[in-house]
This record gives C-alpha cells, structure tokens and sequence, in this order.
C-alpha cells in the first residue's frame, strides 16, 4: 500500500514546508527550494533537516532525489552531513534579510566563519533591592513536585479533559478544592458550588459584570486601605465603592448600612495587617442576613500565619452569605492563574452564565495537574515549608529593625508576606524618595489608601519580605535601615 503523509509524518521526522515549482527536474526544484529556505532564514543555522525517507515521503518524491539535493548542497556549503547528527544548515550561513533580493550564492568558508553575534536591545535595569508587597519568592516554586503531579495528571486525564472546558472548572479541582477548604481553612461547600477562574481579579469581573448585567450590585463597602487596582476594576464595572474606617479590630462593620454587599480581608488585613475581630465577624454576618446582603471573602494570606494557628474561614459561619474567594497566586505563584470562588447556592448559575458556556480563562491541564498538587499532599508541604521560610524572613526585619532603627515600629499580626512600617508623622514621601535614590523599591501605606476614606493610617511602608531572593535579602534588610527617617 501507498504511505500516505499523515502515515509518514506520525512515523518518523518533522514536518518541512517546500514548495517545488519553477523549471527543471525534481532535483533541481529541490535544490533550490532548499537554498532559498536557507538564504532567507526559514531554515536557521544548526537546524536539523528530515531523513531522506521523511522528506521523500512528504514531498512524493524518489529517496535518491532527496539524497542527491542533500549531497549538492553539503558541497556547496549550505549544509552539512556527519554520522550520527543527520543533515543540517551549515552554521555559518548568514540569511538575506526580509524583504531583501538577493542572488543564492553558495556560502563562502560557510563552516569556518562565524556569524557575528548581534546584540540584544539593552534591558530596563530594575531596583537593587525589591521590598514591594504582591509576590511571594519566585525561586521557591516546587519545580519537581509541579513537574510529577503534571506528568500524573496527564497520564490519568480522560480524554474528553483535552475538548472544551466545563466554565465550572474540572471536576478533579473542585472535589480537590472542597476537601482542602474543609480541612485547612473551615470552609463549608461541596464540589458543585466551586468555579474555577484565574485569581481575584478575574472573580471580581465575573460576580460584578458591567454595568446592571452583573451577579452582584453596589454600592459595596470596602476595607479603606486595600489594592487600588480592585479598587479600579469595580469602578470600571460601575460599582460604588463606599470606604470603611479601620482600627486594631479590622474593618468597622457597625458602619455598614444600605450596601448590598461588603468585601472584607478577615485572615489578614491588606495592608495594615490585622484579622477581623471574632465580635465584628458575628456583626457582619448578622448585618448580610438582616439586610439580605452578601459577604465577599478574600481569604489573603489565609495560609500563612506564623504565630498561631490560622483563623477559620469567615464562611464556616454561614455559607449561604458569604462568598470565598481564593488562589493560589501567594501560596504557588502568580503564573499559574487559578483561583476559585466557594459560592452560596443562588449564585453559582447566575456566575455560570457569566462565566459563558466554555472555559476561556483557566487552563484545564493547570487545573488538573492543581488536584493532583493537592490531592497528592505536595501542596501541604509547600505550604509548610513557605510558611516557615516566610517567618524566617519576617523575623529577619524585626531583628534588622530592632537593631539599626530601633524607633521604627512593625505592626500587625505575624502574616503573610508583608509588613508594615510607621513612620514618623509627614515622612513617608521623602522615605520613598531616598529609598528610590538608593535602589530600595518601596510601597508607601497611602497608595492604598480609598480616595474617599474620611481617616488616614498614618505614614508608613508597606514591606513585601518574600519577593527578594534569599542570597539577596540580607542586603536588602541593610539598605532599607539606611534609607529610614531618624527617631
């Protein structure tokens, strides 16, 4: 029987797109198919052509033909032949650039002169020192563990995970997901009302939509320090955000009134640092059942308390009222795009309908490969072993602090992957301004801080202790206590 292409192509070599036309025979449209595809860069230098038997096979041609072009043009200096390494472009052959014409000499000293390198565009220099807020330490990825749960999961993935993906998120994750909230975090939901999306921001878009077609409607109280990139999100969907005073308790929930909802960072204050008092815990629950209103959870830095056992989940208090929100882009790594929202039954299919009728956000082989992370226990560990690197370095200021700038004060609880520093009164400015000069990259307390918020937190930093690289953290310590105001 004939071999046809598809045949060919499943059995041996890669596939090599060639055109043969113009006058002459078979070989010779070969030939300078070939060279053009060198000449003009199609083929790099180092590139390994087909066999002869591939190519052959492709192209409908006689073996021979394509071993006789091969041969023409290893003799001419286009390519190059030796045992073992198979047929491919001469690594000296420098391409006509594009939209260049040019006549296809045969390369001169094709093998023995180099191209010249060209050089890269100069890359933006960085700071010296990164201290921002947001990242956890991009080296401690779990490349090994990552790598085993994604090579299983894909062993094991029926076929129908590799078609279009159920806007639910694999059903893998969910059941995951449900068992792991349960047991680490208090959460109380079964695997029908998670969804999978891409992190915080992506839950944002979805629950609020644009305009008056989203699943949620404002006016929403919000904590008066937090991301102003939400901040804007919400704004763009058309949603009023109404600011709640802050103190050592956490948000002041008894201000809440006609809002139809409220979101809350209740582990972990973003910024400032504290966990919601348990007393305004019950009062925020109690106000969303009275007024028929929704909690929105963002469990931030839920996972990561140092000096104590992490407080439950605000929605073990009631699940019908609250909305979980969580990813994994503190505790694995922002790249990967996934997180999940625990939903109360009303609104897990009008988020569905948001969502659309296909997966387009998270990768369902990412999604896969995070059930079997977690299934396994790998994520368990990760977390324990972060969990400790991250104390580590936490303690690691405070003793720099105590002991270079003993008049700077850290405040919160002992969390996450952030401090903040108060400063003296008036003198948050000029400490970002010396730390810019000195290389030191910085957030200041009042970037956070809600435009409407009628009371201030004070001067202060914001100090990400995570994103720095181990070797370089020790430096970074040293730079910061240089830049800081005098007591």
């Amino acid at each position: 029987m004939t071999e046809s292409w598809v045949n060919s192509a499943e059995r041996i070599g890669a596939d090599l797109h060639l055109e043969l036309s113009g006058p002459g025979g078979r070989r010779a449209t070969l030939t300078r198919a070939l060279r053009e595809a060198v000449r003009s860069g199609r083929l790099a230098p180092g590139t390994r052509l087909p066999p002869y038997r591939s190519l052959a096979a492709d192209l409908g041609v006689a073996r021979n033909t394509v071993a006789d072009a091969y041969a023409e043009l290893v003799a001419e200096g286009w390519l190059t032949a030796r045992q073992g390494s198979g047929t491919r472009v001469a690594m000296g052959v420098p391409p006509t650039p594009f939209g260049q014409s040019g006549r296809a000499e045969p390369p001169r000293h094709a093998v023995r002169t180099p191209v010249k390198p060209v050089k890269a565009p100069p890359r933006a220099r960085g700071p010296r020192h990164d201290l921002r807020q947001g990242a956890p330490d991009a080296s401690a990825f779990p490349r090994a563990a990552w790598s085993a749960c994604y090579r299983r999961a894909l062993q094991q993935a029926p076929s129908e995970a590799f078609g279009p993906g159920d806007p639910a998120g694999r059903r893998e994750l969910r059941e995951a997901l449900a068992a792991y909230l349960a047991r680490a975090r208090g959460v109380r939901t079964e695997p029908d009302r998670i969804v999978i999306c891409s992190g915080f921001a992506h839950a944002l878009r979805l629950l609020f939509g644009q305009g008056a077609g989203g699943v949620l409607r404002g006016p929403l109280g919000v904590e008066a320090y937090g991301l102003d990139f939400h901040r804007g999100l919400l704004v763009t969907a058309g949603v009023r955000t109404v600011p709640l005073p802050l103190d050592e308790h956490g948000a002041r929930v008894d201000v809440l009134g006609r809002q139809r909802a409220v979101l809350l960072t209740p582990a972990h204050q973003f910024p400032t640092g504290g966990p919601l008092h348990p007393e305004r815990r019950a009062a925020v629950i109690g106000w969303a059942r009275a007024r028929g209103a929704v909690v929105l959870e963002d469990d931030y830095d839920g996972e990561f308390r140092y000096d104590r056992k992490p407080v439950g989940a605000l929605q073990g208090l009631d699940p019908e009222r609250v909305i979980h929100l969580g990813s994994v882009s503190k505790s694995l790594s922002p790249a990967l795009r996934l997180g999940w929202m625990v939903l109360p039954e009303r609104y897990v299919g009008p988020v569905l309908a948001a969502k659309g009728e296909r997966e387009a956000w998270a990768s369902v082989l990412d999604q896969l490969a995070l059930a079997e992370f977690i299934v396994s226990g790998s994520h368990d560990r990760h977390v324990r072993r972060m969990r400790q690197r991250y104390r580590h370095r936490r303690d690691r200021l405070v003793a720099a602090l105590a002991a270079h700038a003993p008049q700077i004060e850290v405040t919160g609880i002992a969390a996450g992957l952030h401090a903040v520093l108060r400063l003296p009164p008036g003198t948050e400015r000029s400490t970002l301004k010396a730390a810019a000069w000195q290389g030191v990259a910085l957030d200041g307390l009042a970037a956070f801080r809600h435009p409407e918020a009628e009371t201030t937190a004070g001067d202060g930093l914001v100090v990400g202790y995570a994103t720095a690289a181990e070797h370089a953290y020790g430096a970074a310590l040293e730079a910061l206590c240089g830049v800081l105001p005098p007591g």
